[in-house]
């Protein structure tokens, strides 16, 4: 399953959408921001679970990494959420900041 960045934001919008309705959620501009902060959080907590840095709470291995795994995308999601709010294209950022070096050499 293979999806581009425009069509993974239109999923986890309808998500996010549905969520917000259930549970009487207002999402002001400020929301989305603190929700990439407050997911980005939960990942570290996995993540310092796998370096036995964290406290497994009777956890194993095997769900902890499932664990972080869920709280990654979590990240991606809210991150595509910010980016959508703000009138972000990511796609056009990633071109202009990260992917005009590729094809560079090491020295240059």
């Amino acid at each position: 399953m293979t999806h581009t960045l425009a069509q993974l934001t239109v999923m986890v919008s309808e998500v996010s959408d549905t969520y917000a309705s259930r549970n009487d959620i207002v999402r002001d501009a400020d929301w989305y921001l603190l929700k990439v902060q407050e997911e980005l959080g939960e990942l570290t907590a996995e993540y310092l679970k796998t370096t036995g840095r964290g406290r497994l709470k009777g956890a194993d291995v095997a769900a902890v990494r499932t664990a972080m795994e869920d709280e990654t995308a979590d990240v991606l999601a809210m991150l595509l959420l910010f980016a959508d709010n703000n009138g972000i294209d990511l796609e056009a950022a990633l071109a202009r900041k990260w992917f005009q070096h590729l094809g560079r050499s090491s020295t240059a």
